[in-house]
């Protein structure tokens, strides 16, 4: 890599990353937008402070370049802050749980959005019972 070129920094509404881990979260809530601000608002439960205690317990002991382990859960309604990045979360979908990095350009966000419940349909033939015409589609 060219050292004349620099690594292009994150900002999230103008304020740059480092100093977004750094904010306390009463100013972090008034960055987000109004559906975290009322989430906030009324308050955490037990359950999303027990998931970002095991995070910090799963990131303590690491050196820079190692990889924390996998922290699954089923709170798919659980907003994504800057504590919680670097972390690799296994979100539940309904059925399995699919890994996730939690990255920078996810704060904000919910943890849901990141594991799709449902599996994409992928148009084919059409199948039996499907229109009149498809009664005369041989079966294989």
């Amino acid at each position: 890599m060219n050292e004349n070129k620099k690594l292009k920094k994150f900002y999230y509404r103008g304020i740059e990353w480092e100093n977004l881990i750094k904010l306390p979260s009463k100013q972090l809530v008034k960055i987000f937008n109004a559906r975290v601000r009322r989430k906030f608002s009324r308050g955490l439960q037990q359950k999303p402070i027990s998931f970002i205690r095991k995070l910090r317990k799963a990131k303590k002991g690491l050196s820079y370049n190692e990889k924390p382990p996998v922290i699954s859960t089923h709170l798919r309604n659980m907003i994504i802050v800057p504590e919680m990045m670097g972390s690799h979360v296994a979100v539940y979908n309904g059925k399995s749980f699919n890994q996730v990095e939690i990255k920078p350009q996810m704060l904000g966000r919910y943890l849901g959005e990141f594991s799709i419940t449902y599996k994409p349909v992928k148009h084919g033939r059409p199948g039996i019972g499907a229109s009149n015409a498809s009664k005369f589609v041989p079966l294989k």
